[in-house]
């Protein structure tokens, strides 16, 4: 079994500083002693102590709920260590303050605060192990749930695109076959890289840009002129990781009710920049679109963006947000903003 020596440095100080309790207490009701009797025995014995049962446990099956032994193992253990280090303890401090234990007041004296402080540390530290196991297993459940959810999210969103996708293309077929054939085409392709890619909760950004870069191509196709965009990805955040999908509804809104409204069309250019030294990322899908007071969304665009608002907050809570800002020399701004959170493994970046 691994030991994790921090820990164990942590229950040797919270034991230390138990038995520094105990010979203040011994010398509060015994003043006319000298303290380093006391505080001699009381530290020769609990660390000892501890040393036998916390050491002592790592030698026999232990509950994945505690931490400690099972059975008879988990009574005949406290036990075995507090007579141990009352016994070694004891004479090491005779040792030291020259003084014996063994006469019969001193020994009842001695005996009855191990036992009572030896139980007292027993308890306290088992009852730590189980919350923090606890702990653990909460902090598991939850995030499960929150995968579930962002996975729930997603599978609603991919439907959402593609029911979009596929109601351009119904378009084209009827006003222009070649351009719908090609349309078609990178609606295979999009898809087939989409579906081998494996699921997952989180993945790079360079992976999220290049996902979008190709949702893009495909509307360029039935957009032709109309659609001009441009990406600014810093080296730095390329492994950054985010939520699959969270700018594509975004582009979506910019096309739909920025871009498409207008004869000429326009331009999307999405940026990525790190803020407040390093901690947040911000991303933001700029166009210049038809703006936010030139007609009313579409429902299927506020859907999108609902999407990405739920998705954010179920990841990163309060500290991820989502705006949408009309732009003075017109056109429409959407800016999220959540943690920075990288891995150590490059970005899988797909040519």
């Amino acid at each position: 079994m691994r030991i994790d020596w921090i820990d164990k440095l942590r229950r040797l100080l919270q034991t230390l500083a138990f038995c520094l309790a105990i010979s203040a207490v011994q010398y509060a009701f015994q003043p006319e002693q000298s303290y380093g009797m006391p505080l001699a025995y009381s530290l020769c014995i609990g660390t000892l102590g501890w040393a036998f049962i916390d050491m002592g446990r790592h030698l026999f099956p232990s509950s994945a709920e505690t931490g400690w032994p099972t059975g008879w193992r988990g009574i005949a253990l406290p036990a075995g260590g507090i007579a141990l280090g009352f016994t070694l303890g004891s004479l090491l401090a005779d040792a030291w303050t020259g003084h014996s234990t063994w006469n019969s007041a001193h020994l009842r004296v001695s005996l009855g605060i191990t036992l009572l402080a030896g139980a007292a540390c027993t308890y306290w530290f088992y009852t730590r192990g189980k919350s923090a196991w606890l702990e653990a297993r909460m902090a598991e459940v939850h995030g499960q749930a929150t995968e579930a959810r962002l996975r729930l999210l997603e599978t609603q969103l991919e439907p959402h695109m593609l029911f979009n996708t596929l109601a351009n293309l119904r378009v084209l077929v009827a006003t222009d076959p070649a351009r719908a054939q090609h349309m078609l085409d990178r609606l295979i392709a999009y898809l087939r890289a989409t579906l081998a890619a494996s699921r997952s909760v989180e993945h790079p950004l360079a992976d999220e840009f290049a996902r979008l870069a190709d949702y893009l191509e495909l509307m360029a196709v039935r957009m032709g002129p109309r659609l001009a965009y441009a990406f600014d990805l810093p080296e730095a955040l390329q492994g950054a990781l985010v939520p699959p999908l969270l700018l594509q509804p975004l582009v979506e809104n910019a096309i739909r009710h920025g871009l498409e409204p207008q004869v000429a069309g326009g331009r999307i250019d999405v940026q990525a920049r790190l803020l407040e030294g390093g901690t947040r990322v911000q991303l933001s899908v700029h166009d210049t679109g038809a703006g936010l007071g030139a007609a009313p969304a579409p429902h299927g665009t506020r859907f999108g963006l609902q999407q990405v608002r739920e998705r954010l907050a179920t990841l990163y809570g309060t500290a991820g947000t989502l705006e949408l800002i009309a732009d003075s020399a017109g056109g429409t701004s959407a800016i999220a903003i959540f943690p920075l959170k990288t891995h150590a493994h490059s970005p899988d970046r797909r040519g």
